[in-house]
């Protein structure tokens, strides 16, 4: 059966819904500690209301091969992904220009 889009009455994956979208977020990565010194990428900036942040987590968990979590807001993913995050970002679909990534060093 094909999934039709609730806005605009396509089918899914006609629909460039979900590409416009990802194009119009603002992301940053960084990472964060946390107890006994683990490391956590964070992925913030994304909008709930537009973006299943869900699905998102679970691409992401499948190509680093780590534990994670989806919150309101922002992903967090078990480990330092930080070299790899933007390119599968954009792999994902979303645009290079809107992805800035703190990688904790200054």
């Amino acid at each position: 059966m094909v999934e039709i889009c609730p806005v605009t009455g396509l089918p899914k994956e006609l629909s460039a819904w979900d590409n416009i979208s990802k194009e119009s977020q603002k992301i940053v990565t960084k990472i964060i500690k946390k107890k006994f010194g683990k490391q956590y990428t964070v992925v913030e900036g994304l909008n709930p209301a537009e973006i299943d942040v869900k699905d998102i987590t679970k691409k992401l968990k499948n190509k680093f091969a780590c534990g994670g979590t989806a919150k309101k807001d922002f992903i967090e993913l078990q480990g330092n992904h930080i070299t790899k995050i933007k390119d599968v970002l954009i792999e994902i679909g979303f645009a290079p220009e809107t992805i800035e990534v703190h990688n904790g060093k200054k």
